[in-house]
Parts: C-alpha cells; structure tokens; sequence
C-alpha cells in the first residue's frame, strides 16, 4: 500500500515539472510582452534578462507551499487518502488545463487555476463528506476555506478595472509629454521619467520580489516599511541623476526601463507565483511521511492530516531545481512565444494580421465608442484639438525594426504593472500579475490609439476572449477536479491510474497538435516582410507572392476535395465525405483571414496601382470563395445521400462520369501550374479547352435528364445528386476560369509603365 502512494507521489512530482514548463510558458506574458514588443534588444538577450529573474526568485523565495497545505482546506477533517486524492487531481487537472491555454495561445493565470482546482477537489469531498456525516455536526466553513475563493474572484475584477482605466491614463499623459517622436522631447524630462521609473522598480523588486527570501527578515521588512518615504525620496534622487547622466551619456534610458522592468516582474514571478507550483507535491509528499512515520497501522481512510497545518520550509534543492526547469522553459518553449505573441499583437500600434474575429459585443463596444468620440470632437475646442492631434502624430513615430509599439508605452507597461501590484500587495488585495500586466497593456494601446476603427472590433474581440477565458478558467478548474477527484475517491487506485493516463494521453497528443499547427503558421512570412517593408516595389512584389500561394493553395485544394467527394459518393465512404466537409470548413475560415492580409498589403501601395490591381484581386479571391461554396454544394447532398443508405449511382453513370472528372482535374492541375510558375503561355489553351469541358459536361446534364425522365424510381435519388454533381462541375470550371483570368492580370505587367508609376509616387 506503501508504495502505491509513493508511486503517487513521484508521479506528483513529475506533473510538477510539467506543470512548471506550461506555467512558465503561460505566464511568460506577463514580463517579456513589453521587451518583446518594442524590441528593445534581441530576443536571446530578453530570454537571459528574464531568465536571470525567475533563477533568482526561485531560489530566494523561502518556498512557503501554505496554500496547498492548509489555505483552501482544513486538513485536519481530511483523512490521507482524501488528501491524495485532492492533491492527484488538482496536478492533473492543472497540467491539461494551462496547456490548453497555452496551445490556443491565451494567457489566464496560473494561480486562479491551482485556486480554483484545490476549490473543486475540497468542495466535492467536503460535500460527500457532510452527507455522510451520521452526528450532522460537520459543515462547510469546516471543511473548506471559502474567503480564498472570494478573495480571488474580487481580485480578478479589480485588476481588469484598475489596471485598464491606469494603462490608459497614465500611457495617455505619458505620450502628451514625450509624443511619438520621443527623441526630441529627453532634454530634461528623461531623467524624471527615469528616476520615477527606476524608483518603482527597485522598490517593487524588495517589496513584491524579495518579500519572501531568506534573508528578507520580519525586521528587515518592518524597517523598509518605517522607513518607505526616506528610501523612496532617496532612491528617486540617485536615479534621477544617474539616468539624466545616461542619456547625457547618450545610453538609451528607456532601454534600461524596460530590461530592468523585466528582470524585477520575472523575479516576482518566480518569487511568489510559479514556485507554488511544487507546493501540492510537496504537500502530497509530507501527507506521504508522515502517514508512513506516524499511521501506528491506521488506515489510510482514518489517519487525519492535521500535520499539514504546519507551515513548511521548502528545501533549497527543490528551489533550485525548479529554478533550474523553469530558466529551460522559457528559454525553449515555443509556447510561450505564442502567448507572447498575442498579448504583443493585440497591443500593436499598426494594422496587421488579426487573430480574432468580429463579435457582436464588440461592435456595440465601437458604436458606442464612435458617438463618445464624436461628442469630445464637438466640446474640445479646436486648438486644444490640434495640440493633442500634434502628440500623436503617428507619422514621427520611432519604432525598432518589427517592433510592434515603441519603448514609451514599453516602459509604461512595466513600471504601471509593478506599482500595481505593489498597492495591491500594500492594501492586501490579491491583485493577479497575469491580469495586471495584460490589462494594462491593452489600456495604453488604446490611449496609443493604436486601435483604429479598421481594427478596433478585432482588438476588443480579442481582449474580451482573454478576459473570459479567465472566468472560464476558475469555473473549468473548479469543474473538472471536483469531477475528477469525485471519480477517484469511489474508484481508488483504478481511477487514479486512468486519469494519470489520460493525462499524459492529453499532454502528448496536444504537442503533436501544437507543432502541425505552428508548421502551418510560420509559413506565412511572406505577410511578416511585406507589411514590414518601406519600399512600395519590393511591397508589390511581395503581394503578387503572396496572392499567387494563395491561388495556387486553393486551386489544388479543390482539385483534390472534388476527387474526394466525388470518390466518396460513388464508392458510398462516408468518413471520407465527412472529411472533405470539414476540410473546406476550414479552408473558408482560413480564406477569410489570407484575403484581410492581402488587403492589408493592397493598401500599403501607391493609390494608383493599388486602384489598378483592386478588381484583379477581388476577382481572383471571390473565385477561390466561390470554389468553396461550389464545392459544399456538391460535398452536402453526396453526405446526405451515402448517410442514409440510398442506393448507390449506377454503373452507367460512373462510366461516363469518371472521364469528365479526369479531363477537369488535368485542367485545374495545369492552371495551378501555369499561377505557381507566373507563366501563363498555355493560358488561352487552358481557357480553351476549359470552355470546351462545359459544353461536354452540359451534354452529360441533358443526357442525364432524359434518363431520369425514362428512367424507373428506384434510383432517383442517386440520379438527383448526380445531375447536381454535373451541374455545379460545370459551375466550377467557370470558376476556376475566372481566377485563372484573373491571377493572369493580377500579376503581369498589364498596365503601363506600372513600375516607373511607383517611382514617380514616391518621389512625388
């Protein structure tokens, strides 16, 4: 028996490095968004400056793992084999539930979830528990301890509320002073900023960063405390002087601001958050001594764990391992890149691809905002108007090379972010670093007017889906381990091995997934350098690359599904439909968003070409959409019919089709050779013969329709949709005619002196 519940906990330890990977992976928005964003220097360079910070503040942190041991639950109404299961499921659960986070490349935060799992594991015990009470004297408030939850919930609006109206207060005073063309504007203003900046940190590192260390002690603490205002006055004076010197220095301070913004957030991170993460096999290992030192033959269903109301000092090996494992994360972690990447994107001063759609609270959002802007247009008086419209001058911004903002709102980010949660530490509100640094970054893209009205809707969309999966993450975790801890409880150890399974099932099959989705993602660089690039020739060429890919993909798609749907029908495999169906399901989604890039490059051209290329364009991608719908009306009725057992098509029919379906194919292959090569010299043949394919088809239509009129009942179902197979055939070579026309004039020089017209636009 022993040695089950050691295998359980070696087990525990195990999810505990997996779940130290996927937390760092997920909360490694919360300190490199702003270094990344702005590119205040290389990445490598970024990850070492973080890295530093989570070693440290893993290793400086005492460890103290109450949470796990004694802050949901009162251990000493739980027996050790209630707390096994509780702590089993609350690291499964975690494990699987921030790695769907971090896959879908949303940032929630990592200590709500291990809250709210420890929440449901307690609750459901604690339920069944109270239910099986024969003296009625056991209650909730003795078996769980509800103020965390609470304590939680209360700290997740308050960040969203404080931290949006502050990003977006102070991002706004801070561009008044600075403007975009921030160089001209550090005479003197630097060293203030700085000073206050530095100031803040420094501060921030003590009191968040450093609170827990070892050699942080009670009187150490209560000194800084006494002392704030004299150590605070201080410091603001040495900073201010020393920053005003750098720049005098000609050393960039904002530099500075942000890798030292970085380094104090990631050791805070560490210090206080992640390493809490070992705190439930740790406490699962000290239920685990504890019952094997002291049971005297108890069972594991009566030896109380009231040792766990102790606090417990963590050893330092463990520190420093965890250090060690989460420095690995965050330097490998393509994962984390992702959460990055949408906290960055979502901030990004310019148009660009947009991850999330059009919602309909959003639009309402936008509406509203439009008329409160057009209301403050009418009061502010037209001076004042200017003044302001002269700081936000978009056209002098200084930006590094693909950054997506510059360093002001960086800076701003990291230093709001850190007085944050050292108010929210002061007042001893449990304010979340996750929600904090995210919200405040979507506040000063917004007092950055970063987002227009071409792009607001999708802004807001995105930030309102990462807001919500916060909530649904509280509610998931508190889910699913209840659940989870439910089953193991009443089926023992069989249970504890299936979940244990399924979880490492769910791990490796989402890596699988997360790597062929990221194989398709970063094939599109072609956008990265066209919307990078401030030539409009080199701007040009690259759309014209990027539409031919764009063609070329979609005409083999559907050269390939109607071969698919086609042999589906006529050979009565319905898997084989129900995946043609679903592939051009997603083929119209992805359509969706490689058209908004290529409008986005159309629109980065001089006025005159793009106006010339416009119809070309539209041409070729209504083509590709029309395609898509051609092809879903012919895949829908073909699903419906083999799903229901109809009989199947005739022989006759399939004899006369299968040449038709050929010759169309080896059309479509030649034209998807004739787009992917730029060279069209075969196109009038294709068009041709293409044309000559549709008179043959329509033959076929007739034919088809005599037989049915002559024809018996028997098989009139399988003659419909084989008449509508014919009939959207035909509609489909017009299509792909159509396109073929278009990628034609779309990519060649048609138009006169197009290349000297680009010239003459940018010297003008």
């Amino acid at each position: 028996m022993e040695t089950v519940y050691l295998g359980i906990v070696i087990f525990l330890f195990m999810l505990a490095v997996f779940d130290l990977l996927v937390g760092v992976s997920n909360d490694a928005v919360n300190f490199m968004n702003s270094a990344v964003g702005a590119k205040v220097a290389k990445f490598k360079t970024i990850i070492i400056v973080a890295a530093i910070g989570v070693f440290f503040g893993a290793v400086l942190s005492n460890g103290m793992m109450d949470i796990a041991r004694h802050g949901i639950f009162h251990p000493v109404n739980f027996s050790f084999y209630e707390i096994m299961c509780i702590l089993l499921a609350v690291m499964v659960t975690d494990v699987v539930l921030l790695d769907v986070f971090n896959t879908l490349g949303l940032p929630t935060s990592t200590t709500v979830s291990m809250v709210f799992e420890l929440l449901g594991g307690t609750f459901i015990l604690a339920i069944l528990k109270i239910l099986g009470d024969e003296t009625g004297l056991l209650s909730l408030g003795d078996m769980m301890n509800t103020e965390k939850a609470l304590s939680v919930i209360m700290g997740i609006f308050l960040s969203v509320a404080v931290a949006f109206i502050a990003g977006t207060v102070v991002q706004y005073l801070s561009r008044l002073i600075f403007s975009f063309n921030y160089k001209k504007n550090l005479s003197w203003t630097i060293g203030i900023f700085g000073g206050v900046a530095v100031t803040s940190l420094s501060y921030f590192i003590i009191i968040n960063g450093l609170k827990s260390a070892s050699f942080m002690t009670p009187e150490a603490l209560a000194w800084i405390q006494e002392n704030t205002a004299m150590l605070v006055g201080g410091c603001f004076v040495i900073f201010t002087v020393l920053m005003q010197v750098l720049h005098w220095c000609r050393v960039n301070v904002f530099k500075v601001i942000v890798l030292l913004g970085t380094f104090s957030l990631a050791l805070a991170f560490a210090g206080n958050d992640l390493v809490n993460f070992i705190g439930v096999p740790l406490a699962g290992f000290s239920a685990y001594t504890d019952y094997v030192a002291n049971s005297n033959g108890a069972g594991i269903h009566d030896f109380m764990m009231s040792s766990l109301m102790s606090s417990a000092q963590t050893p330092l090996i463990f520190l420093v391992i965890s250090g060690v494992i989460m420095v690995y994360a965050l330097a490998t972690s393509k994962k984390a890149k992702n959460v990055i990447k949408t906290s960055v994107d979502l901030a990004r001063q310019e148009e660009g691809d947009e991850m999330f759609g059009s919602s309909a609270l959003a639009r309402v959002i936008v509406r509203r905002a439009t008329s409160i802007n057009d209301f403050l247009v009418r009061v502010i008086p037209v001076n004042v108007r200017r003044w302001i419209d002269g700081r936000f001058n978009k056209d002098e911004i200084i930006l590094a090379d693909g950054a997506a903002f510059d360093m002001v709102r960086a800076s701003v980010n990291l230093v709001l972010s850190g007085l944050l949660i050292i108010m929210g530490t002061t007042m001893k509100l449990p304010l979340s670093t996750t929600y904090v640094t995210f919200i405040v970054a979507m506040g000063s893209s917004l007092a950055d007017r970063a987002w227009s009205r071409e792009s607001a809707v999708y802004r807001i969309t995105g930030v309102l889906s990462v807001i919500g999966g916060w909530f649904i993450t509280a509610f998931v975790a508190f889910t699913i381990c209840a659940l989870v801890t439910f089953v193991m409880f009443y089926t023992s150890f069989f249970g504890m091995f299936a979940f244990i399974v399924v979880a490492v099932v769910l791990l490796v099959r989402s890596n699988i997934r997360y790597s062929k989705k990221e194989k398709v993602e970063s094939q599109d660089d072609v956008f990265k350098r066209m919307m990078s690039s401030k030539d409009k020739s080199e701007t040009l060429a690259l759309l014209r690359q990027h539409v031919q890919e764009t063609l070329t993909d979609y005409v083999g798609f559907c050269e390939k599904t109607y071969v698919q749907v086609t042999d589906g029908f006529i050979n009565e495999d319905l898997r084989s439909l129900r995946k043609a169906m679903n592939a051009t399901d997603d083929q119209k989604k992805m359509l969706k968003k490689r058209r908004r890039k290529e409008i986005l490059g159309l629109r980065r051209l001089p006025i005159t070409v793009a106006m010339e290329k416009n119809t070309w364009f539209h041409l070729g991608s209504n083509s590709c959409e029309q395609m898509l719908y051609c092809l879903k009306r012919i895949c829908e009725p073909c699903k419906e019919h083999v799903d229901n057992n109809f009989n199947p098509i005739s022989p006759d029919c399939v004899k006369e089709f299968l040449p038709v379906r050929d010759e169309l194919c080896k059309l479509m292959e030649r034209a998807k050779v004739a787009i992917s090569q730029d060279n069209y010299e075969e196109a009038d043949d294709i068009l041709k013969k293409g044309d000559d394919l549709k008179n043959r088809i329509s033959a076929l239509r007739k034919q088809q329709m005599n037989r049915m009129q002559e024809g018996d009942n028997a098989s009139l179902k399988a003659s419909m949709v084989y008449l509508n197979i014919l009939q959207e055939s035909q509609e489909l070579v017009s299509i792909w005619r159509h396109l073929l026309r278009a990628s034609r004039f779309f990519q060649g020089d048609y138009v006169p002196q197009e290349v000297s017209m680009i010239a003459l636009t940018e010297e003008r």
